[in-house]
C-alpha cells in the first residue's frame, strides 16, 4: 500500500528531465507559457533552463515586445544548438550588446531573422557571417545599418544562402548585389523591394549566377527595365514569383513570357487592370471577348 500511495503522488517534476519532460513535454508549449512556468518555483525555473539550453529553434514573436534585455540573456546564456533564431518582435530594444554573445556560442545557425531591428548595427552582419557557416535564410528587413562590407563579408562565409530578405536595406548599392550574386549561387529567394538604389545590373548578375532563383521581389525599384527582366526569363527557369508593382519601367513586353511559363507576377496584364478600373467607374465589368 505504501508502494501504491507513493505512485499516486507522483510530481510531474519527478519525471525524468532531459529524456521525457525536455523533448516530449516542454517542446509543445508556446515560449510565453513556458516564460511563465519558470515563476512557478525555483525547481521549475531550472527546468525551463534546461529546455532552453538545449531548444534548437527560438521564436519571441510572441512575447518579444514585453520581455526585457535581461531576460532574453538569460534565456540563451547557455544555449550553443540554436538552428532558428527570429528576432522581429524585438526590433524596440535588441542591441549588438545582447545578440553577439549568442551568435558567437551558435555555429549551427541556419535561420536568422533580425527584420526591423534598427538598434543593431553592422557588427552583428559580420558576427553572423563569420560564425553562421551553415546560414541558409537570413531576415534583413528594414534594416538600414546594412552596407556593402557587411553584405560582402556574408557572402564571403556563407556561400550556401538560399533566401536573403533586403527589403529596404537603402545603402545597397548594385556592386553590394552583384558580389552577393557571384558568390551565392544558391540563391532560391531574393528581396531587393524598396530600393531605389538598385538597377538592371544587379538583376542581370543575379539571373546569370543564380540560375535556381525560385521568388524575386523587386518592389519599387525604380530604375529596374525590361531589359533585365527578359535576362530573368531567359536565365531563371526555376522562376515561381516575381513582384515588380510599382516598377514603372517595366512592361507586360517583358512579363509576358513569364505568364505564359505560369509564372506569378503581382501586377495584373494591362486589359484585366483596364477592366477593373471600369469595373470600379461603372459598377460592373463589361464583357469582353478576350479570344478575338
Amino acid at each position: 500500500m505504501d508502494e501504491e500511495a507513493k505512485m499516486r503522488t507522483c510530481h510531474l517534476l519527478d519525471l525524468p528531465w532531459e529524456d521525457v519532460l525536455v523533448p516530449h513535454v516542454l517542446c509543445h508549449l508556446p515560449l510565453q507559457h513556458l516564460v511563465s512556468l519558470q515563476r512557478v518555483s525555483k525547481q521549475f525555473h531550472s527546468l525551463i533552463q534546461v529546455y532552453l539550453a538545449n531548444c534548437r529553434t527560438f521564436d519571441l514573436s510572441s512575447i518579444g515586445p514585453s520581455i526585457s534585455k535581461e531576460a532574453f540573456c538569460s534565456m540563451l546564456k547557455d544555449n550553443k544548438v540554436l538552428h532558428s533564431l527570429s528576432l522581429q518582435s524585438c526590433s524596440d530594444w535588441v542591441t549588438d550588446k545582447e545578440l553577439l554573445p549568442v551568435i558567437g556560442q551558435n555555429q549551427h545557425l541556419q535561420r536568422v531573422d533580425m527584420s526591423g531591428c534598427v538598434w543593431l548595427t553592422r557588427h552583428s552582419l559580420v558576427a553572423v557571417s563569420l560564425s553562421c557557416m551553415h546560414l541558409q535564410r537570413l531576415g534583413l528587413a528594414h534594416c538600414e545599418w546594412v552596407d556593402s562590407l557587411s553584405l560582402r563579408s556574408l557572402a564571403d562565409h556563407c556561400g550556401g544562402l538560399q533566401s536573403i530578405d533586403l527589403t529596404a536595406c537603402r545603402q545597397l548599392k548594385d556592386d553590394a548585389i552583384c558580389y552577393l550574386a557571384k558568390k551565392c549561387l544558391t540563391l532560391r529567394s531574393l528581396s531587393l523591394a524598396v530600393n531605389a538604389n538598385i538597377t538592371d545590373e544587379s538583376v542581370e548578375e543575379v539571373a546569370k549566377n543564380c540560375r535556381g532563383l525560385e521568388q524575386l521581389d523587386l518592389t519599387g525599384c525604380l530604375r529596374v527595365r525590361n531589359q533585365s527582366i527578359r535576362t530573368l526569363a531567359e536565365y531563371c527557369p526555376k522562376l515561381q514569383s516575381l513582384k515588380v508593382n510599382h516598377c514603372h519601367n517595366v512592361t507586360e513586353s517583358s512579363l509576358d513570357p513569364l505568364r505564359k511559363r505560369n509564372v506569378v507576377i503581382d501586377v495584373e496584364p494591362p486589359l484585366q487592370r483596364a477592366l477593373v478600373l471600369l469595373q470600379d467607374v461603372l459598377g460592373f465589368a463589361p464583357f469582353i471577348n478576350l479570344q478575338i
